[in-house]
């Protein structure tokens, strides 16, 4: 997660979406039940605000992103047409957001860059000591129930962006636009072995961590038998 900046509210959205939203929420106040999504009528709009980019993996959505209500629409259905409540989201990410409960996660309104880095080269994410003692709980919680720690999906995709700097497909600056956090990641690996990351370099961390783990091994001394004269 990288922290986001909100985006300046369409000129047309009062009309396009929040006019016709609440007009329903006073007709159907009594009415279980998923409102009309009228929210997407602003996607295009939202997805421009969020350069593209989903809200909590920091990456580029090749396929179009979703409107996600960050308190969601079981919470408190008067946000539902609500600018300030939309986050840009990838569509399976937002089914697995729909059930959690706000206040058990971290907006990306309201984080700061830094409090979250990825290791390479297993591209899982973590907490970083720049986040808040006070918030380190809950930020550990949402990457694991949004499953942006070492989800599958997740860490292929960041995968997928890292070989398409690996084969020399896009410049750093371009990842840096498009998957931010492995953009990151490897300019810090960069800047600290000093050469530019490459297809083994990933080889060589693996060798080096299973290395500094493995247990030194200790020969016994070895007892000689005297020789009876």
């Amino acid at each position: 997660m990288l922290r986001c900046v909100p985006g300046r509210e369409p000129e047309d959205f009062d009309s396009k979406v929040r006019v016709p939203g609440r007009a329903w929420l006073r007709r159907n106040s009594k009415v279980p039940g998923r409102p009309p999504a009228y929210w997407r009528r602003c996607n295009a709009q939202l997805a421009k605000a969020f350069f593209e980019r989903c809200a909590y993996t920091a990456m580029y959505l090749g396929a179009p992103g979703t409107v996600d209500h960050f308190i969601s629409l079981d919470e408190d259905r008067r946000l539902a047409y609500e600018w300030t409540n939309f986050r840009y989201s990838a569509g399976w990410l937002n089914s697995r957001k729909q059930a959690l409960v706000s206040v058990r996660l971290l907006d990306p309104f309201e984080i700061e860059d830094g409090w979250f880095a990825l290791l390479l080269p297993s591209l899982q994410l973590q907490v970083t000591e720049r986040c808040p003692p006070r918030l380190r709980a809950r930020a550990a919680e949402t990457l694991r129930l949004l499953g942006l720690d070492h989800d599958e999906r997740v860490v292929r995709y960041r995968r997928q962006w890292l070989e398409e700097y690996e084969r020399r497909r896009v410049t750093l600056d371009y990842l840096e636009d498009k998957a931010p956090l492995v953009a990151r990641a490897v300019r810090d690996w960069e800047s600290r072995e000093g050469r530019r990351w490459s297809a083994g370099s990933s080889q060589v961390g693996l060798a080096r961590v299973g290395t500094a783990s493995a247990p030194s091994a200790r020969k016994s001394p070895s007892r000689t038998r005297k020789k009876k004269a």
